[in-house]
């Protein structure tokens, strides 16, 4: 593996980003915020890419969040408009992002896991945000942990800093499923293919309406509220392919338009 700190391939519909420093449990060095932005930046704007992904290189963290060795703590200031990891300050991204938590996802490691739609993780993949214990506080993570979790159960995971595996945070519901190392590869090949069934087109249109659904407040104002892609949805070639081939009993050829 080269020595590129983020890592990007496209294949199929699928853009794989992977935090490429596994000497240091993949620890985010501040050009590595700004490389996220722009795949993640990209993967918005292309209209074949329907699937995100984000891993990390190695099997012993996803990633353990800002590198400390540098100087000094990275100011919002110096992050990209998106935010850490190009992704806790981006609000506006309705196509689906998969988390695939190869190992220690602790503090912006675990910021970044929350902030994605869905995740996966080895057993032995340890979680927290230890930032208190250092002196420091997660920032955007906090909010989506207090929204994710009931209030105690975020308040002792952010207050203590303490760590906790892979089953706990199956049971809290962060994660999606938690699988030994050698089954990642099957248990990620079937989320996609899960995935891969639906048109693209209403992926988006379900992300869209359950996040502004849930920023609008309550249920009366979710449901008065507009949402540009499901509005357009029955206009679209797919929802015509999807209908003509549920009546001919056969899979539909998404086209993603």
């Amino acid at each position: 593996m080269t020595d590129t700190p983020v890592l990007a391939t496209r294949n199929n519909g699928i853009l794989t980003i992977t935090l490429n420093r596994p000497a240091a449990m993949n620890a985010l060095l501040l050009e590595m915020h700004h490389r996220l932005h722009d795949l993640f930046n990209e993967y918005a704007a292309d209209d074949s890419l329907h699937i995100a992904i984000i891993t990390g290189a190695g099997e012993r963290a996803f990633c353990a969040g800002s590198d400390l060795v540098q100087k000094a703590p990275l100011t919002v200031q110096q992050l990209p408009d998106s935010g850490y990891g190009g992704l806790l300050d981006r609000f506006d991204l309705d196509k689906p992002v998969i988390a695939v938590i190869n190992g220690h996802a602790i503090g912006g490691g675990m910021e970044i896991a929350l902030a994605c739609d869905l995740a996966i993780a080895v057993k032995d993949a340890k979680f927290g945000l230890p930032e208190p214990k250092v002196g420091l506080a997660a920032s955007g993570g906090l909010h989506r942990l207090a929204r994710q979790l009931p209030l105690k159960q975020a308040m002792k995971i952010a207050l203590t800093g303490e760590l906790f595996d892979a089953e706990q945070a199956l049971q809290l519901g962060l994660i999606n499923s938690v699988v030994a190392r050698e089954d990642l590869p099957g248990e990620l090949d079937a989320l996609i293919r899960s995935l891969q069934a639906c048109a693209p087109l209403a992926l988006r249109a379900t992300k869209q309406q359950i996040l502004q659904g849930i920023d609008a407040g309550g249920l009366k104002q979710a449901h008065e509220t507009s949402y540009p892609l499901y509005d357009s949805l029955k206009q679209t070639d797919d929802a015509l392919e999807g209908m003509n081939a549920f009546a001919e009993k056969r899979k539909p050829v998404w086209q993603g338009r």
